[in-house]
């Protein structure tokens, strides 16, 4: 093979679908390759672009953040539609589970639970937060985001939200010192994700006590649920041979724990830096896609939006709502150049310096004595 990637979630199917694309010859390792995804993914409108064809989504006719609509759309996806265009591609499977991986100037080997060995030229690990190829589970408490939803009929979701749209960060809860709020977003089939969320907490929320404080709007539990709960404070990781990427690249936003639409922007760009450096060898071809997953203004902007992170952690909870409040309220491209530009750092010190120049001072102390 030329390339090995490891882990079949969004991301890894992303960056074999895209390598297979550009005609190399690409295998992919996972114990169930063709399992459904449980979570429900959200990505900005203009990040559809990069999903597989046939891949469908539920776009929010509107989209509401701190009572504010915001100018750009928000598509949930169709995870078994993604998934089957991703299923496409060229690439050869191997279920089984990767152990390991042996990497020398002449490529890598990686080796499954059944003793079988793959060789090739570059390997991605794409496993998530367990980066099984590049340095395992992070030990100690960690920083995490957690949810607990719930689906409902449109109908039953209509005192949260309106049939179609979005809602992001509205309804904040901050009793007993946790700020929680409300997501929600719309499904198919006249559907709604009514979702009670901590955004950053360490270590996370417990299950019961956010499906409480769903219970406590009003909102009756269902069969159909869904739980989340992941660490933001998952850098680069640093050194090894394999190319990570996705949650296991540390790829996840900091300060909002999105990275899906970062790894289907970005996968196409890993895809070719490989193509065009393997003629030179896998050493360069591994070095390319390293680069291209954390080029040095990357680096800089996650750093920046780990900075975002300490604040979250160290705001009191009632303050929350105003932080938010006063985010939303930014200038469209300041927010969007936070949210999702990766490597703008311009923008992303730019919407940094107009918050701690907008937020109450009372915030504003807070942010200064994290600086």
């Amino acid at each position: 093979m030329d390339v090995v990637v490891v882990g079949a979630g969004p991301a890894g199917w992303a960056v074999a679908h895209h390598c297979a694309g550009l005609g190399l010859r690409t295998a992919l390792v996972d114990p169930d390759p063709y399992a459904p995804w449980a979570a429900t993914y959200g990505v900005w409108d203009d990040q559809c672009a990069f999903l597989p064809p046939g891949a469908q989504v539920t776009r929010a006719t509107a989209v509401r953040a701190a009572g504010r609509r915001l100018d750009r759309g928000y598509c949930v996806l169709h995870n078994e539609t993604v998934l089957a265009g991703f299923a496409k591609s060229d690439v050869t499977i191997f279920a089984g589970r990767a152990l390991g991986a042996e990497h020398g100037p002449q490529g890598s080997t990686v080796t499954l639970d059944d003793h079988r060995r793959v060789a090739c030229a570059v390997v991605v690990d794409a496993s998530g937060g367990r980066r099984v190829l590049t340095g395992g589970l992070q030990r100690g408490p960690r920083t995490e985001q957690t949810a607990f939803g719930v689906v409902v009929p449109a109908k039953a979701a209509a005192a949260f939200v309106a049939p179609g749209e979005a809602v992001f960060m509205d309804d904040w809860i901050t009793d007993g010192g946790l700020a929680t709020f409300l997501y929600a977003v719309p499904l198919p089939g006249g559907r709604v994700l009514l979702e009670e969320t901590s955004l950053a907490a360490r270590p996370g929320v417990a299950r019961d006590v956010l499906a409480s404080r769903l219970r406590s709007r009003g909102v009756t539990l269902t069969d159909e649920t869904e739980w989340v709960r992941f660490a933001l404070d998952l850098g680069p990781p640093r050194g090894g041979d394999a190319v990570a990427f996705g949650a296991a690249g540390g790829m996840i936003h900091p300060a909002t724990g999105y990275s899906l639409g970062d790894a289907l922007t970005v996968a196409p760009q890993v895809a070719a830096a490989i193509a065009g450096a393997l003629p030179e060898g896998p050493a360069k071809a591994r070095a390319a896609a390293r680069a291209t997953v954390w080029p040095p203004a990357a680096r800089v902007v996650h750093g920046l939006r780990a900075r975002g992170l300490c604040t979250l952690t160290a705001l009191p909870a009632e303050r929350f709502p105003a932080f938010f409040d006063t985010f939303f309220a930014l200038p469209a491209d300041l927010r969007d150049a936070y949210l999702t530009g990766r490597d703008d750092m311009r923008g992303t010190t730019a919407a940094m310096a107009a918050m701690f120049r907008d937020v109450p001072w009372r915030i504003r102390r807070t942010m200064a004595i994290l600086r």
